[in-house]
């Protein structure tokens, strides 16, 4: 089996069955601000940040469909995090998580990590929060460079598009 390099991202077939998998466990309504349509433009941003940032856009693209797919409320659930990485351990337990195991450690730190660290010295994992955060605006949070990790992310252009991407989603 070839091991997937820093520049793949996933295949259509593989994007898919996460999809249908992170939906499927998704116990909000389909419309929730942190439903699936935000893990299209997390994935989105995150991508577009990668250009810059070199972080492994495989890992991007998993957390864009893990990250919030195990909230329970659209209210305050601060456990939402760690339950998306265990999420995911279950995913690469039954053999379907399509990952290497240093994309799976950088995968769960980022799930766990992004709804209470700040910022993080390693590339993906800062630009998996980034892409989250700049997707803000949907929920009326304006996004405030202070808080993204990485410089791609603190362009004026980069958080201005993404602004009307997230507000165009309300």
């Amino acid at each position: 089996m070839k091991l997937p390099t820093m520049a793949e991202v996933l295949s259509a077939e593989e994007r898919q069955a996460v999809l249908n998998y992170t939906t499927g466990c998704f116990v909000l309504p389909a419309h929730s601000p942190h439903g699936p349509k935000h893990w299209q433009r997390v994935r989105h941003n995150g991508l577009l940040l990668a250009e810059a940032t070199g972080a492994n856009r495989r890992v991007v693209e998993l957390f864009a469909f893990f990250h919030d797919s195990c909230r329970e409320t659209d209210g305050w659930d601060i456990e939402h995090g760690p339950r998306g990485a265990e999420l995911v351990l279950a995913y690469h337990a039954e053999g379907l998580l399509p990952a290497s195991d240093a994309e799976l450690d950088l995968l769960v730190i980022a799930c766990r990590g992004h709804t209470v660290e700040r910022t993080h010295a390693d590339a993906t994992i800062a630009t998996c929060w980034d892409a989250d955060r700049l997707d803000l605006p949907r929920v009326g949070i304006t996004v405030d460079p202070a808080y993204l990790c990485t410089d791609a992310a603190k362009d004026v252009t980069v958080i201005r598009e993404a602004e009307v991407r997230a507000l165009a989603s309300r």
